[in-house]
């Protein structure tokens, strides 16, 4: 069974760091895309960024261009996302996603996306 597992959430002060990791297992998810989305309270989910299975070409939302680093490590089934100077308004539910197609992630807020993760908060106080 398909598996996607996120760590690395949690409180941290604005313009601080922090590195969610996304586990994956129960299928070979080096042809994947890996994307990251997230959801804020009262607010729809939104796309933050996704990397292709060559880690070649990447995608970012506008909100975190040049702010995250989405990275993925294949021997170890493992996706990172780098978010730096983070804003109060980055503060949401963050889920790890996979899926075959990058048009997925980048599309209808990840409806048609295949795999998910269970999600790790991340709160910036300001």
């Amino acid at each position: 069974q398909a598996q996607l597992v996120e760590s690395g959430g949690g409180l941290v002060q604005a313009g601080g760091s922090l590195r969610l990791s996304c586990a994956a297992s129960g299928r070979t998810f080096s042809a994947y895309v890996m994307g990251w989305f997230r959801q804020a309270p009262g607010k729809e989910r939104e796309f933050v960024a996704a990397i292709h299975w060559s880690g070649g070409t990447t995608q970012y939302a506008d909100a975190v261009k040049d702010r995250f680093i989405i990275s993925r490590d294949n021997a170890k089934s493992t996706v990172f996302l780098q978010m730096n100077s983070l804003k109060p308004e980055d503060t949401a539910v963050y889920y790890c996603a996979a899926d075959r197609y990058m048009v997925s992630m980048t599309s209808r807020s990840g409806s048609n996306v295949e795999v998910w993760g269970q999600g790790t908060l991340v709160t910036v106080s300001s």
